[in-house]
């Protein structure tokens, strides 16, 4: 088997232990008649995954454009070529002039500031969490004794996904938190009242992933940048200047402008890039975090460095792409869909989400092809994975985050299940 050329082929790109294994699983299935032996080497070329990483590329037709399973922001063009680029030996930490040790990520840095010109200092790390940890361990942590106090008001101690909480982030790089408010209200009072010696800075917290609504005050990045103490807002879902469609999601530019001295937020989310944490502000503070002996272990590979720099200067990435969407063309592709897939296809209109933790509320216009609602299984497991959601019976495949380019593959893999389907959904 393994001699096959077919199969020494897929051995020369999986490696020898992984295909092997497959071989073992087949002629195992063989011998029970599970397979019929002329159709063994068919079935192993079967099972072996179509590239190197047991990963597999999805059609994301939920209408969340920042779909947390789905690996959240998929990547531009631009931004995968860069990982090719760096895939082999780079210049990340070698200046090719002197032939010296040079800065490491110079490019992808510059491209960050250039993005957001308010910022003097700018820095990388492996996520947002890991920026916010950064920040406490730097400015909160002592080296023996209780750390210093970190103020945020009570409705911003938020969870940020999979049980994993700020309060305890902070708290597990020596920060001591020092709560002001009330869940539903804040005042500016309630920060200026428990600043102290022992201070070591206000933290704001978007709560990017829920909404409060009713009886309700909050205090303003403004506000708040007028007390005696370092003002350290974390935004979350990396918008970087003011976007049209999220007018009530914030973003570093305003931040900064509104008086932040530091800006903490995720690079995989709006920005659309890889998963990696932003620390945007003033230059002292940005150089002293960047020198912590913690940045360490926080640092970026430079896979990251050069996919963040090409989403920074590239063409726009997929996610900005899908939230500028129109509802009038999403609909002019469903009616086109529809009619590709045949009868049991229905263009709808349908409504879409930011994701990812951005924009909670927030309701994007969009339109999607109905489906049976038998078909969602067979359409997620089938050759070319699909993934929609159902919604009041039926399967809607909305459009708003499938490229267009993507839309003879969407409805070829329709085509392909219901051909397979029987009206029950049973594949045949």
């Amino acid at each position: 088997m393994l001699a096959d050329p077919r199969v020494e082929a897929a051995t020369r790109r999986l490696g020898r232990t992984r295909t092997k294994a497959v071989v073992v699983d087949v002629l195992d299935a063989c011998r029970r008649g599970e397979v019929a032996p002329e159709g063994v080497v068919e079935a192993t070329l079967a099972a072996l995954p179509a590239g190197s990483a047991s990963l597999r590329p999805v059609v994301n037709a939920t209408g969340v454009v920042v779909h947390t399973n789905l690996g959240r922001a998929p990547l531009s063009a631009a931004a995968i070529d860069a990982l090719t680029t760096a895939a082999g030996p780079t210049d990340v930490e070698l200046d090719l002039v002197t032939g010296r040790r040079g800065a490491r990520g110079a490019a992808a840095l510059a491209a960050l500031a250039a993005a957001v010109p308010g910022a003097e200092g700018v820095h990388v790390v492996n996520n947002g969490a890991a920026a916010l940890a950064l920040v406490t361990c730097a400015l909160a942590q002592r080296p023996d004794g209780p750390g210093r106090e970190v103020v945020v008001a009570r409705g911003e101690m938020v969870e940020i996904g999979d049980g994993f909480r700020i309060p305890d982030l902070l708290e597990s790089v020596g920060g001591r938190l020092r709560e002001v408010g009330t869940t539903n209200r804040v005042r500016l009072s309630d920060y200026e009242s428990a600043l102290g010696e022992d201070t070591a800075f206000v933290l704001k917290v978007h709560p990017s992933n829920f909404r409060v609504e009713g009886f309700t005050s909050s205090v303003s990045v403004e506000e708040l940048a007028g007390l005696d103490a370092s003002l350290v807002v974390d935004i979350g879902s990396g918008l970087l200047a003011p976007h049209p469609r999220l007018p009530d999601e914030p973003d570093a530019a305003s931040c900064l402008a509104a008086g932040a001295d530091l800006v903490t937020a995720s690079g995989d989310k709006l920005l659309g890039g890889p998963q990696c944490g932003l620390l945007l502000g003033r230059g002292e503070l940005v150089q002293r975090l960047r020198r912590h002996p913690f940045a360490r272990a926080l640092r970026v590979d430079k896979l990251t460095l050069a996919a963040l720099e090409a989403t920074l200067t590239g063409p726009t990435p997929p996610v900005p792409r899908a939230l500028a969407r129109r509802p009038a063309d999403l609909m002019a592709r469903a009616r086109r869909l529809a009619l590709a897939i045949g009868p049991d296809a229905e263009p709808v209109v349908s409504e879409g989400a930011v994701g990812g933790g951005g924009a909670p509320g927030v309701v994007l216009p969009s339109a999607a092809v109905a489906l049976p609602s038998v078909l969602a299984e067979p359409l997620r497991i089938g050759a070319t994975p699909v993934v929609g959601r159902v919604h009041e019976g039926r399967l809607l495949l909305d459009l708003l985050a499938v490229p267009e380019d993507l839309d003879d593959l969407l409805a070829e893999a329709v085509r392909r299940v219901l051909a397979a389907t029987a009206p029950d959904g049973r594949t045949g």
